[in-house]
């Protein structure tokens, strides 16, 4: 049987594939996979980590969005009988279905790395922990504190749904092509405990969402720009003995849960 050729990288992809085994490595053992685990990979390209996520785990679902990669990965299905290849895009697949406790391990896409992001921590009762390879700057927003220029909307809405840890750096020299970025690991162990109900996570990501809408206006002036009732805004933060005039890049994730809980309030009140 001859060996399939490796298909070419596309640009408009995004595609960098990792060839470093000594990362991979160490993307797996962060991971900390037993036999009876079952992973999702996204985008598992020319299969170097989807190849040692078999040995790793009991199955492991790998959704790849190129056609040709999906083709020549199918090539190698014997090397990895554990493996579900899946020829889709991530954005649309439907992961709730997947199995409850499913450990999501993937080199994410970088252009669509956020709305992915977003779309695994909507669905976290299902993924207790996440290592995923990022952009280096989309990394350090997810661990960002407040009063730093990293820190915003991805920050405090990731937080709020995982507790997050950045691991380690990847050199460019680890992927082919090389790309124009760095790259990061993070592990983000997700939170079962829901602090919010689901319409209050609707008004709290709304809000968040505003907060940061104009970030160099105040809180109470982008909030009000975007629609919510300054009246409101400022009776909630003089309740929590927050000054009006500072911006929400200086805002702790508890303070945004509770400003959002108490405009709610507010506004129910009002109605």
């Amino acid at each position: 049987m001859s060996i399939p050729d490796l298909p070419p990288p596309l640009k408009r992809l995004g595609q960098n594939f990792l060839i470093d085994p000594n990362i991979v490595r160490k993307i797996v053992a962060l991971a900390e996979l037993s036999p009876s685990d079952h992973v999702l990979e996204i985008g598992p390209g020319r299969g170097v980590l989807t190849e040692m996520l078999s040995h790793a785990a009991g199955h492991v679902t790998a959704i790849e969005l190129d056609p040709r990669l999906h083709a020549y990965l199918e090539t190698r299905q014997a090397e990895f009988p554990n493996v579900e290849l899946i020829c889709d895009d991530a954005l649309a697949y439907p992961v709730e279905r997947l199995p409850l406790g499913t450990v999501v391990v993937a080199n994410l896409p970088y252009y669509i790395s956020t709305p992915l992001l977003f779309r695994l921590l909507d669905q976290r009762g299902r993924f207790p922990r996440m290592v995923l390879m990022l952009q280096n700057e989309v990394a350090d927003r997810l661990v960002a504190q407040p009063g730093g220029l990293d820190y915003g909307v991805l920050s405090v809405m990731a937080q709020y749904a995982a507790d997050i840890t950045k691991s380690f750096r990847v050199s460019a020299q680890c992927f082919r092509p090389r790309p124009d970025v760095g790259s990061a690991v993070v592990l983000l162990r997700t939170n079962e405990d829901r602090r919010l109900g689901l319409q209050e996570e609707v008004a709290f990501r709304a809000l968040v969402k505003a907060a940061f809408a104009h970030r160099r206006k105040t809180i109470v002036n982008s909030l009000r720009d975007e629609g919510y009732s300054q009246e409101h805004i400022v009776k909630a933060l003089t309740q929590l003995g927050l000054s009006q005039t500072a911006r929400a890049e200086t805002f702790f994730l508890d303070y945004f849960i509770e400003l959002s809980r108490l405009i709610s309030v507010e506004s129910k009140g009002a109605g």
